[in-house]
């Protein structure tokens, strides 16, 4: 039911007017671009998270808004990760004053790959090859475990009767 302020109730007559205004969907992309969560875009609207996904399910428009935003984002983080991780070249300006004149140079600065960048992208992109723990698993030519056998000499003579009647003991056991 539309109210005197222009703001419409979706509530069928029940509760307060909603906060929602359409000129949130710009506002919200911008948000999202910046880097906003749910939380910050919920507080900088001056209300509860519950209620900012009330505005997702009610208002098509602002949940594409917020995607969109923040896929945007996402991608320009990726790509400047990309690019760190490779090394780039941009556009810079060297300042000097040459005869208390300042003098601008454009000039094309050179950004070495960062190693760190390429270790964080590998280990997010395959995972399997580039994970700090490799692991390897062996098996005999049928398919089933490899057996190991430890062989080492024991002198008996250092053992008594009772020692020596126990090994032979536990021995027994251990091969039925």
């Amino acid at each position: 039911m539309p109210k005197k302020d222009g703001v419409k109730s979706t509530s069928k007559g029940r509760g307060q007017p909603t906060k929602y205004k359409p000129e949130y969907v710009t506002q919200v992309e911008k948000l999202c671009l910046l880097g906003a969560t749910d939380k910050d875009i919920a507080n900088f609207f001056e209300v509860s998270e519950s209620t900012l996904n009330n505005w997702k399910n009610e208002y098509p428009e602002f949940l594409e808004s917020i995607k969109k935003g923040k896929l945007l984002a996402d991608a320009n983080v990726a790509d400047s990760l990309y690019k760190r991780a490779l090394g780039y070249e941009a556009p810079d300006v060297d300042i000097r004053v040459i005869e208390n004149k300042i003098v601008e140079t454009p000039l094309i600065k050179h950004y070495p790959p960062d190693p760190t960048s390429a270790i964080f992208w590998l280990k997010n992109r395959q995972p399997d090859k580039w994970r700090d723990k490799q692991i390897q698993e062996i098996s005999g030519a049928d398919g089933n475990a490899i057996q190991v056998e430890m062989k080492k000499e024991i002198d008996l003579s250092v053992y008594s009767d009772d020692e020596l009647r126990l090994l032979r003991e536990l021995k027994l056991k251990q091969l039925e």
